[in-house]
């Protein structure tokens, strides 16, 4: 068998893309515990409602804080995944260009409406 490494980046992928998928991967995981943790575990009562929830945020800054880099995180391995999975399609240096504006714009919307969300969850009933 050959020594191939564990994971390496496709044709047309680059090594930074590569790079920010793979630590983007790792960080929503660490995130994900920490949210775990945070909003069910430490939080009381576990399982909150919408008035708690806006309370918890409201007196614990760093959650709403945690949640958004949650949502970038996982806003940009995702949008990579996919972009990777269209490498695997070889598809023409223009097609790609256009796919990669278009998962770009996606995922500005994406993040810009959930900092939006968050900002007005956390401002709600204050």
């Amino acid at each position: 068998m050959q020594n191939a490494p564990l994971s390496a980046p496709k044709p047309g992928e680059g090594a930074l893309l590569w790079t920010v998928k793979i630590f983007s991967g790792v960080l929503i995981l660490l995130i994900l515990i920490l949210h775990f943790l945070v909003n069910h575990y430490w939080a009381p009562n576990g399982l909150l409602s919408h008035a708690e929830v806006v309370a918890y945020y409201q007196n614990y800054p760093i959650v709403p804080i945690m949640e958004g880099f949650f949502l970038i995180f996982v806003v940009a391995h995702s949008l990579l995944g996919v972009r990777s999975i269209a490498l695997d399609l070889r598809p023409a240096p223009r097609v790609l260009r256009g796919l990669d504006v278009v998962l770009l714009v996606i995922g500005l919307i994406a993040i810009g409406y959930g900092i939006w969300l968050l900002i007005r969850v956390t401002a709600w009933g204050g």
